[in-house]
C-alpha cells in the first residue's frame, strides 16, 4: 500500500447501522422469565438502531387474564380515548382497564396516552356477527385503527402484550418497567427507519391477535403485498412495510389454515429452479403455493422473528441478505441478528447455527 492511500476496511471492521436489530428468546419448558435477558441481548446491538423505535413482545405475561384479549392502545387525544372506549363498550365486555404502568425516562418523550383493556366479545354481538371469536376481534381492531382518529390498538392477543415507543429498546424496556413482567417468550426490536417515519405506532413489534413480528430489512414488494392483503379486509394504517407481513401471516396461518412451514414457502418461496430439483410430491406442493398465493411473495432483504402463542418462528429472505443467528442451550432457544447478542446472555450454548435463506426455524413449547 502506498503512503497516504486509504486502506479498504475488512469485513466486520465496519458497522452499518441501517441494519436494525432483532432478538428472540423462548424457554420450551414454558418456564416464565423477565424481559431482562431480552433487554441485555438487544443492548449489544445498540448501533443497529438510531433511537427512532424500539419495542418488545412478551408471551405468557398475563396468566390471570389468559382467557381475555389484552388490548394495548395509544391515544393521541382525549377525544380519541372517549370514542374508542364507546366502541369497546359496544362490542366487548370490559373485564379490566387501566393505564399501562410506565416510568419516566429522559430519552422517551412525547408519549401518547397508553392504556390497557382486558376484554371478551359480547356474546350477543359475536352471535349476530356469525364470526369466530378471533375474526370478530381482529375486525374490531382494524376498525378502530382505521376509523377512530388518534386511537391505535398496537397489541390485541391473549396472554401476551406488545410494548413499544420511539427510543432505543433499552430505554423502552425501562420506560415500560418490563423487569416487572414474566413470560415464557420474548422478542425485541431496535429500529433504524429508512423509508417510513419514526413514531410510536410505527415501532416494532407489529401485532394482530397473538401474532407479533419484528423485522430487519426492506420489502421492495410492499405495494403489491399491501394491495393484495387489503382485498381481504386488512387496512395498513401504521406507515411501515412490516405491518403487511403481520397481516399476511395472520391471513395465511389463521384464516387459510396453512402450517407455518407452508406460510414460509409462500412469503419466502423457493426459486422455480430450486423447486424443479425436488421430488414430485414437493414440486406439486410448492407449485400450488406459489401459484395460489403469488401476490404474497416478499421480495427484498429481510429477516423476521414471529411470535405466536406457544412458540417462535424465524425466517430469512431466500438469498439471506440480512443476518440471522440461532442457538440453543437445554430448553432455551435464542435468535438474533448477531451472535454476540446471544452470547451476552448465554456464553456457552450447546449449538449455534446460521439458518439458510428461506429455511424457517420454528420452536414450540414442549407441553
Amino acid at each position: 500500500m502506498q503512503s497516504g492511500q486509504q486502506r479498504m476496511p475488512l469485513e466486520g471492521e465496519e458497522r452499518f447501522s441501517s441494519g436494525c436489530a432483532i432478538s428472540g428468546i423462548i424457554d420450551r419448558s414454558g418456564q416464565r422469565f423477565s424481559a431482562r435477558s431480552a433487554i441485555t441481548s438487544i443492548s449489544v446491538m445498540h448501533d443497529r438502531s438510531n433511537g427512532l423505535g424500539g419495542g418488545f413482545a412478551g408471551y405468557g405475561i398475563y396468566p390471570e387474564y389468559k382467557d381475555h384479549y389484552a388490548f394495548h392502545l395509544f391515544y393521541y387525544s382525549k377525544e380519541a380515548k372517549v370514542g374508542c372506549e364507546l366502541f369497546l363498550e359496544e362490542h366487548f365486555d370490559l373485564i379490566n382497564l387501566s393505564k399501562i404502568p410506565t416510568e419516566k425516562n429522559p430519552n422517551i418523550t412525547d408519549e401518547p396516552l397508553i392504556w390497557r383493556y382486558f376484554v371478551t366479545p359480547l356474546p350477543t354481538k359475536l352471535a349476530s356477527s356469525q364470526l369466530e371469536e378471533d375474526e370478530y376481534t381482529a375486525r374490531c381492531v382494524i376498525t378502530i385503527n382505521s376509523t377512530i382518529k388518534g386511537a391505535y390498538v398496537f397489541s390485541s392477543g391473549k396472554n401476551m402484550g406488545v410494548f413499544k415507543a420511539v427510543g432505543y429498546p433499552e430505554d423502552v424496556g425501562q420506560f415500560y418497567r418490563l423487569d416487572d413482567y414474566k413470560g415464557y417468550c420474548w422478542t425485541v426490536h431496535g429500529r433504524y427507519p429508512t423509508n417510513t417515519p419514526g413514531w410510536w405506532g410505527g415501532s416494532h413489534p407489529f401485532a394482530l391477535l397473538d401474532y407479533s413480528v419484528v423485522h430487519n430489512g426492506e420489502i421492495s414488494s410492499y405495494d403489491a403485498n399491501r394491495r393484495f392483503i387489503e382485498m381481504f379486509g386488512y387496512n395498513c394504517t401504521l406507515q411501515t412495510d412490516t405491518e403487511v407481513i403481520t397481516y399476511m401471516i395472520d391471513y395465511l396461518h389463521r384464516r387459510q389454515g396453512l402450517t407455518l412451514e407452508e406460510v414460509c414457502h409462500v412469503i419466502a418461496a423457493p426459486f422455480w429452479s430450486t423447486i424443479s430439483r425436488k421430488s414430485e410430491e414437493e414440486i406439486a406442493q410448492y407449485t400450488y403455493l406459489r401459484n395460489t398465493f403469488a401476490s404474497m411473495l416478499i421480495t427484498g432483504p429481510f429477516s423476521i422473528i414471529l411470535g405466536f402463542t406457544g412458540g417462535l418462528m424465524a425466517l430469512n429472505d431466500r438469498l439471506k441478505l440480512r443476518s440471522l443467528v440461532a442457538a440453543e442451550k437445554g430448553d432455551m432457544v435464542y435468535l438474533a441478528s448477531e451472535e454476540a447478542a446471544i452470547r451476552i446472555i448465554e456464553p456457552n450454548p450447546d449449538r449455534v447455527w446460521h439458518p439458510s435463506g428461506g429455511k424457517p426455524v420454528i420452536v414450540t413449547l414442549n407441553t
